[in-house]
């Protein structure tokens, strides 16, 4: 390290542990909003970018759209003028810190689309004075942030290590979380430089108080966020088979993984579903086959695990047909109340939720549908826009079945129990349902 090298990083190393540094969020979606407001109620000024013109103004606002994160968190940084949110990102000169945190969507045919960290990227080089730190957030595949992050702030000038430092560190971020968030979650850093890593490790353990886990290089951390979700996927994927095997021989996989659940060692129960959601499951491993594919190794177990998973908002609908056969009746143009259309409980994130899916399937056999979710007020299918509503007896008591897609704790299933014809639960949702015409996935 050069004594220049060593002066600026020295420099940027005390803005930080004193809180004098200036942080900047570019995205403030489901990752990068928490992580904004968190640093701001730790004392750092934060500045948050994003191009989309209605967040901006609903943080202008002091107002939250994510359900987890309180209004009040959002007003009183807002108030305190510790967070600003804008569209313009010609502020980047003023920060000393900023964390990329932009979708990483994949492609019409399942390859990765970075495009919006590019864009990001550039954004920073345009603008971002010298010596700062530039840490990737968002998930993306082994190399990104070497091969393509490096490069453009290069062209701007930036000579990475010396006066701009650069890292990856994997978000991890659970929506509806209650015991895990961004400030006790451990973080996992790897840097371009040692530099590099010294000075993400320090930033996130002043703005985090967490654990930091430093890894041999950024390819490692983009490798290990794959893992994380590819893990998950599999496991799900597990669960999600064997639910259709136990259904052919008439066992209750609900059972079967409270029964392995008593193993104290070499389990970890995961459980069926109508399908995966989310940004991260259904996507993160779509990375991985990907770069497999780019080094000649074909993914097979990790394609098979995303097909069981797509598999399963099909499986659902004949399920449902089997048991409304069983009243004489048929899913043609049948009257079925939806409960749920967000990926998972008590958030109001439906991105790649499997209920849309199953939506769209009895929209194919013209289904008349009415869609129950407190976190979701309007939603779309392709041509077809969705108003949902409150869970009223009368909507129960004319539906042909009702069929739980999300298990929000809020749902009064004491009235769906009394009013329904025919229930089909694919989430388990431990209420103790006495409808004769009950049914679990």
């Amino acid at each position: 390290m050069t004594i220049e090298t060593k002066s600026l990083s020295t420099a940027l190393l005390k803005k930080i542990q004193t809180k004098k540094a200036t942080i900047g969020v570019i995205g403030l979606g489901y990752v990068g909003l928490p992580f904004a407001v968190e640093m701001a109620q730790k004392g750092f000024k934060v500045i948050g970018f994003d191009k989309n013109q209605e967040k901006i103004r609903q943080l202008q606002n002091g107002e939250s759209y994510i359900a987890d994160l309180p209004r009040e968190n959002i007003e009183q940084t807002i108030e305190s003028k510790q967070f600003e949110a804008t569209k313009d990102f010609s502020m980047l000169s003023q920060v000393d810190v900023v964390i990329i945190c932009v979708p990483t969507p994949t492609t019409a045919n399942g390859t990765p689309n970075i495009s919006y960290i590019e864009e990001a990227t550039h954004a920073i080089g345009q603008n971002i004075k010298a010596n700062a730190l530039v840490i990737l957030e968002s998930t993306t595949y082994p190399g990104t942030t070497e091969e393509m992050v490096q490069p453009i702030l290069q062209k701007y000038g930036f000579a990475i290590g010396q006066d701009l430092f650069l890292a990856y560190s994997p978000e991890r971020v659970d929506p509806g979380n209650s015991t895990f968030s961004v400030s006790n979650t451990p973080k996992v850093i790897g840097g371009i430089t040692a530099t590099c890593l010294e000075l993400s490790k320090i930033f996130y353990e002043t703005v985090l108080h967490t654990h930091v886990c430093t890894v041999t290089s950024p390819r490692v951390a983009e490798m290990e966020k794959l893992l994380e979700n590819t893990f998950r996927q599999i496991n799900i994927a597990l669960v999600n088979e064997l639910s259709q095997i136990c259904y052919k021989m008439n066992i209750d996989i609900w059972e079967v993984i409270d029964a392995a659940s008593t193993k104290p060692y070499g389990f970890m129960p995961f459980t069926p579903g109508p399908g995966v959601g989310g940004h991260c499951i259904p996507v993160d491993p779509k990375y991985l086959l990907w770069a497999g594919q780019q080094h000649g190794i074909s993914a097979t177990l990790i394609e098979a695990a995303d097909k069981i998973n797509d598999s399963m908002p099909n499986f659902v609908v004949e399920r449902l047909s089997n048991y409304l056969r069983i009243q004489n009746k048929e899913l043609y143009r049948a009257n079925i109340v939806v409960i749920g259309v967000t990926y998972k409980p008590n958030i109001n994130d439906s991105r790649e939720s499997p209920a849309l899916h199953v939506i769209q399937q009895l929209l194919d056999k013209q289904c008349q549908l009415t869609i129950i979710d407190p976190f979701i007020q309007t939603f779309s299918i392709e041509q077809s826009h969705f108003d949902t509503v409150a869970l009223t007896a009368p909507i129960i008591q004319q539906a042909d079945a009702v069929l739980i897609l999300t298990n929000h704790s809020t749902i009064d299933y004491s009235l769906i129990d009394q009013q329904a014809s025919l229930i089909f639960d694919t989430r388990n949702t431990h209420f103790l349902f006495e409808n004769k015409n009950y049914y679990k996935l």
